[in-house]
């Protein structure tokens, strides 16, 4: 069954967000790219993490919770290398973290051919696919990690969340070969929880094997959902491991801590971690590709070769994005669900702010 999605215009979505950042402390720069974030998820269809998540995240974990601190200032730690930077976020807001640290990134790489930034005492950065897609669309290979705000997933054979949902995402510069970047974006478990939550807001059910309840047992009612399954078995407990422990290298302490700040011990840390990673495709290139091609008509040859023999229907990370950003460009504006608006005006209220009329918006195409 199809689902009706409303059109509102980008500007009313962005002060509405910027407002409700700026109402609970932060400043404006940190508001507006706190809203430019949702903006970008929601253009791309990334529906689990868009203002709604985010802001409901800071509620739980972040400026309510001391999580997060409005107006923080990050930190520059002094290190050795000149295409590495690391940096102490001081609780500073994800979003504005993350824009910070992938343009860093970028700026090491035109200057070395790659660039890394690690971040410690970090508040969750939400969508890692939005950071990575904006430098692949800037012709940038470009690759982050975190580590996941909550312990919410049972290890492959274990019976006790001991890890986040730990994402990994990464941005291919495929523009010229295919019409959009390759972005490679996924947590670790099954389903997210933000994918969680809004199956919930919308009351539609969990694939099976996605989620346990409180006392262990597989649930697909996600108003029951308590804990998260990693994907593909051990492999997908082997990827979320590794956020792990790239963050023990940076600086994070124990996950069954992290965001539970009620039950941190004295000296120890409940903060994420970030990882980024950006370098020039040209940094990397051999120089002798088959036939005479250069770098991107060579990346053009092997994706058309992967697609072929059969597989022209088969579709391409970063696809689905794609069309989603078409749809909303096609409507001019960003879409969202019935459900999705409702939320939307509960936050109007909190940020004194004119509810949303949704007989105001046209109907998505």
């Amino acid at each position: 069954m199809s689902e009706t999605f409303y059109v509102v215009p980008e500007e009313q979505h962005n002060a509405l967000v910027t407002a409700a950042y700026k109402k609970r402390g932060y400043s404006s720069q940190e508001a507006a790219a706190g809203a430019r974030f949702c903006a970008e998820a929601s253009r791309h269809g990334i529906r689990t993490h868009n203002a709604l998540k985010a802001l409901h995240l800071d509620h739980l974990f972040g400026s309510a919770a001391g999580g997060c601190v409005p107006k923080a200032k990050i930190e520059k730690v002094k290190v050795p290398y000149r295409a590495a930077a690391v940096w102490n976020a001081n609780r500073k807001l994800g979003q504005a973290t993350g824009y910070a640290a992938i343009e860093h990134a970028i700026k090491l790489a035109d200057k070395y051919g790659v660039g890394m930034v690690s971040v410690d005492n970090a508040f969750h950065y939400l969508w890692g696919g939005g950071y990575v897609i904006e430098a692949a669309k800037r012709g940038y290979i470009a690759y982050t990690n975190c580590t996941a705000a909550l312990a919410e997933v049972v290890p492959f054979g274990g019976r006790y969340p001991t890890l986040g949902t730990n994402p990994h995402s990464w941005g291919f510069p495929t523009t010229s070969a295919i019409g959009y970047p390759i972005v490679i974006d996924w947590a670790t478990s099954v389903v997210a929880m933000g994918r969680v939550q809004q199956l919930a807001r919308e009351g539609k059910q969990l694939p099976p094997g996605a989620a346990v309840d409180a006392n262990g047992n597989p649930t697909i009612d996600p108003s029951q959902a308590k804990y998260l399954v990693p994907f593909g078995a051990h492999k997908g407990y082997g990827l979320a491991l590794m956020n792990e422990i790239i963050g023990a290298f940076i600086g994070g302490s124990l996950p069954t801590i992290r965001n539970r700040w009620s039950e941190v011990p004295e000296g120890e840390k409940g903060t994420c971690a970030f990882f980024f990673q950006v370098w020039k495709p040209e940094a990397m290139s051999a120089g002798a590709f088959a036939r005479g091609r250069n770098q991107q008509e060579n990346v053009k040859a092997v994706i058309a070769d992967v697609l072929g023999h059969g597989n022209e229907g088969c579709m391409l990370p970063g696809q689905l994005e794609a069309q989603w950003a078409e749809r909303s460009a096609r409507n001019g504006g960003l879409l969202f669900s019935e459900a999705e608006i409702n939320a939307f005006n509960e936050l109007a209220s909190e940020a004194r702010k004119r509810k949303w009329d949704l007989a105001s918006f046209k109907v998505a195409e």
